[in-house]
């Protein structure tokens, strides 16, 4: 073995040495328990599948769900706000269990008095600042008096019998007289009304809204009917209480629904209206067909007609019949105040017709936006998942926020009473349009269990919200998505897990909406890349269309379509509060020792200049010494250098040269730079690590390692790269893709950043917002337009007062002379009080100076 070999095989047993850790790392494992395995299985968390659900993730051969068919007659009764409904329901027991009774929804019941909703409400009442405004001192009181909930008249079976039935809070248990068995359908017929919630002041997910100016309601209705529990294959009954909080799970059906409104309302509603004819006039039928082909939105009502419309209410009623299959619930708005558009759609085939309800407060917001985004909801989430299947799809604006239902949705966001709105308020609207019709998809489509699982349709849905978003314009100003959105949530402290039943989680928004929306984010594109991820999210999507997913399909059939184990990730993102921060804890930089003894001096020279003298070698500098006194003291070693270099030094060199072979001289004379990266994992979650290496002439290299590196180590794991040039900088997680929540742990060498601060000037901060306060931007400049057409049209006055010809002036002697002192005496003039008091404030000045002059003089005197 020659000497290089000799080198090169010290050199490389060292680094294996120093990056052990990274190929045969032991565990830092906790003395008392051990370390915790970040990538342990979750088979023992997960349920075993079976032949209802499969292995791999998707419906096993013997799946099966129950169907529940309506056909249902609804009054509403304008001046009493009231409902009034007769249903059929069909039953079909798709189930291999015999049933011996059946659980209904009664949803309306939440508003009762005494329902666990209102009895189990919490909060601290006024908040952290003590602040109650009168509407929250309102609806307290009307909580404890509005006479809410779903009055049942009665239950009969087709024949007119009455069957037993038991009412638990929000739940109606009904005992049938003799078992269902399965296959077998059972019928019966509810007849029912209930007072409808002022959405204003109970809140709510529907509800009407009082238009005190011009005496009218708008109607959203939902959530007003008694329909099935679910009954499934995981949990029986699903009649866990309505609370608020956790919606609905419920089962598909087919609906025939008419609907009694005021003859001059106006309907949206779930499903194909049937009786156009009866309901609309030929003029709104024609707009109607001239829509379904035109390439932008159509007004079947126009805001003038709406207006209009607004002035007489009817006595009459008229009664809009709709029909809707294979959907798994019905909603409905109703109004006279509606204006209406719509425009056709068609994606591969599939003719949508796309609409939008609102009355004119929404204008000129509604008619630009409302309807586009729900065609490029389609468009974008039809892409990710599967083809709407849909005929219509809906988007109504009205009290409440924002909530969805087959084939309509409900959106809150309107302009300022002067037309004008805030940036926050326009991507609001288009943001909400976005995300309550794409949950036609999750969960109208995909029926996921929402009462049990908020993320399952929440937390995808925003997902896909967020692509949706950044689709429609560059920089769109996404709330949710981006990693770096969710870092407060994360290192919050009141934090449950992804996986917690839905009335039970903490930060309701940021746990149901936005974490699950970021790790899919992250999966997408940090952990899966975009091709694997959307190929096995479209699979998911595919295989539970019109079914019912549980987590576990989700997560099996993710890894089972994109061949990557990832228990890890929804072991750490969804059944964890870990949060992460990835801190590179050292660094290392080696340089190959080249043996060049020129090289080797020359670097030994510049270490030694470049060291900053001691406190003590600047405070002795100048200092007599003895050898100064007696030179005779001084010998070879005063002028010896050790670093200079010997002929003999530069001929051994040589020699070792001259033995290496070619392959063995290119590695040997590289400027290779290796480098030694130590990671610790301070938050807890694992994540893939990514390295953005700047060099010193700027030029950069990207390094992306998978998660697995944490698998032995989970604490603290080493990586190791080649570095062809200097090293300038070293950043970790560069594109800001994992969440991380501590960046100044991210730099090699350490940046240090200022925080800034605000300044202002006495007073107090005055509060604003969207909705009021200071001026949005379009509010100032419809000021400064309306105010430079005032000074145009003062100075257009000007000119023509100039321009006309000049009467003679006639005088005459009629009018008494008046003494212009006397009068200025008698009433003297805002000009001459100014006048006044400038001249004052000039005499006490001068009196200042005059002061200061002669105290100056005084000192003077004095020195």
């Amino acid at each position: 073995m020659n000497i290089y070999s000799k080198i090169l095989c010290c050199f490389v047993v060292g680094w294996l040495a120093l990056s052990g850790s990274t190929l045969w790392a032991q565990p830092f494992a906790n003395k008392k328990y051990g370390q915790e395995d970040k990538f342990r299985q979750l088979e023992e968390i997960l349920p075993t599948p079976n032949s209802y659900r499969a292995a791999t993730g998707e419906p096993g051969p013997d799946y099966w769900q129950q169907k529940v068919d309506y056909n249902i007659d609804v009054t509403l009764d304008d001046e009493k706000q009231t409902i009034y409904g007769l249903e059929s329901i069909r039953y079909h027991n798709q189930s291999p269990h015999v049933l011996k009774y059946l659980w209904l929804q009664l949803d309306p019941n939440i508003f009762k008095p005494d329902s666990d909703a209102n009895k189990t409400r919490s909060g601290r009442f006024g908040g952290a600042q003590g602040r109650v405004s009168t509407g929250e001192i309102e609806a307290i009181k009307l909580r404890q008096s509005f006479e809410g909930g779903c009055n049942i008249e009665t239950v009969t079976d087709m024949q007119g019998n009455t069957i037993p039935h038991k009412v638990v809070d929000t739940m109606m248990r009904i005992d049938l007289k003799s078992p269902l068995p399965s296959g077998e359908v059972f019928q019966f017929k509810v007849k029912w009304n209930y007072k409808i919630n002022n959405a204003r002041l109970l809140g709510g997910r529907a509800g009407y809204e009082y238009f005190e100016k011009d005496g009218n309601y708008l109607y959203e209705i939902a959530q007003w009917f008694p329909r099935l529990a679910a009954f499934t294959d995981v949990n029986g009954w699903q009649h866990k209480q309505y609370l608020g909080q956790g919606e609905f799970t419920l089962e598909f059906g087919d609906y025939i629904v008419r609907i009694t409104a005021p003859a001059d309302h106006i309907v949206a509603s779930t499903g194909v209206l049937q009786n156009a004819n009866e309901v609309l006039t030929e003029e709104q039928r024609n707009r109607l067909e001239q829509a379904k082909k035109s390439p932008k939105p159509v007004f079947i009502v126009t805001p003038e007609e709406a207006k209009e419309n607004e002035k007489d209410k009817s006595k009459e009623t008229k009664t809009w019949v709709y029909h809707a299959e294979n959907v798994r619930d019905f909603a409905f708005a109703t109004s006279r105040k509606f204006i209406w558009d719509a425009q056709g759609h068609n994606v591969n085939g599939n003719e949508t017709l796309a609409m939008s309800y609102y009355p004119n407060e929404g204008e000129p917001l509604w008619s630009k936006y409302s309807t586009h985004a729900i065609i490029h909801t389609l468009n974008v989430y039809s892409r990710y998942s599967f083809d709407y299947p849909y005929p219509i799809a809906i988007s109504v604006n009205g009290p409440i926020g924002g909530m969805e239902y087959p084939m309509i949705c409900f959106n809150g966001p309107r302009p300022r009473e002067d037309g004008t709105y805030s940036s926050a308020t326009k991507y609001g609207l288009i943001s909400v349009v976005i995300h309550e019709v794409g949950h036609n998809y999750f969960p109208m489509i995909v029926n996921s269990d929402e009462r049990q699982w908020s993320w399952m349709d929440e937390g995808i849905n925003t997902f896909l919200q967020y692509l949706a978003e950044q689709e429609w314009e560059d920089k769109y100003p996404s709330q949710r998505g981006e990693p770096e959105f969710i870092v407060p949530y994360m290192q919050s402290t009141e934090q449950v897990p992804i996986m917690t039943n839905s009335d039970s989680i903490m930060q309701f928004g940021p746990n149901a909406y936005t974490k699950p929306a970021t790790a899919l984010n992250v999966l997408r594109e940090t952990v899966l890349g975009r091709e694997l991820f959307d190929f096995a999210f479209r699979e998911y999507s595919v295989r539970w269309k019109f079914k019912r997913p549980m987590p576990a399909d989700f997560f099996r059939t993710m890894e089972d379509a994109s061949g990557v184990d990832l228990d890890w990730f929804w072991r750490g993102w969804f059944y964890t509060t870990d949060h992460c921060d990835i801190a590179m804890d050292k660094v290392e930089i080696f340089e190959l020792d080249t043996k060049s003894p020129d090289e080797n001096a020359e670097l030994a020279k510049k270490k030694k200049e470049s060291r900053r003298k001691s406190l003590s070698e600047q405070r002795n500098e100048g200092m007599n010494r003895r050898v100064d006194e007696f030179p005779e003291l001084k010998d070879f070693y005063n002028t010896y250098d050790p670093n200079e270099v010997t002929d003999e030094q530069r001929k051994a060199f040589e020699k070792f040269k001259s033995e290496l072979n070619e392959k063995e001289r290119a590695i040997f004379e590289s400027t290779d730079r290796y480098c030694r990266v130590v990671l610790k994992n301070e938050g807890g979650l694992i994540m893939p690590v990514i390295l953005l290496v700047t060099y010193t002439d700027d030029t950069t290299k990207e390094i992306r390692i998978p998660a697995e590196i944490w698998r032995v180590n989970n604490l603290q794991c080493d990586t190791f790269f080649v570095a062809e040039k200097a090293i300038k900088e070293i950043e970790l997680d560069p594109y800001r893709e994992t969440a991380d929540i501590n960046r100044s742990n991210n730099y090699f060498p350490e940046r240090f950043e200022p925080t800034r601060f605000q300044l202002f000037k006495g007073g107090r901060v005055g509060r604003g917002g969207a909705t009021g306060g200071e001026e949005n931007p379009m509010q100032r400049a419809k000021r400064l337009d309306e105010a430079k057409a005032k000074a145009e049209q003062a100075k257009s006055a000007a000119k023509e007062a100039e321009d006309a010809p000049k009467k003679p002036e006639v005088k005459t002697d009629a009018s008494p002379a008046i003494d212009k002192t006397d009068a200025e005496k008698r009433e003297p003039t805002a000009k001459s009080d100014d006048e006044a008091a400038r001249t004052k404030k000039k005499e006490l000045r001068e009196e200042r100076k005059k002061k200061k002059k002669k105290e100056a003089a005084a000192v003077g005197a004095d020195k």
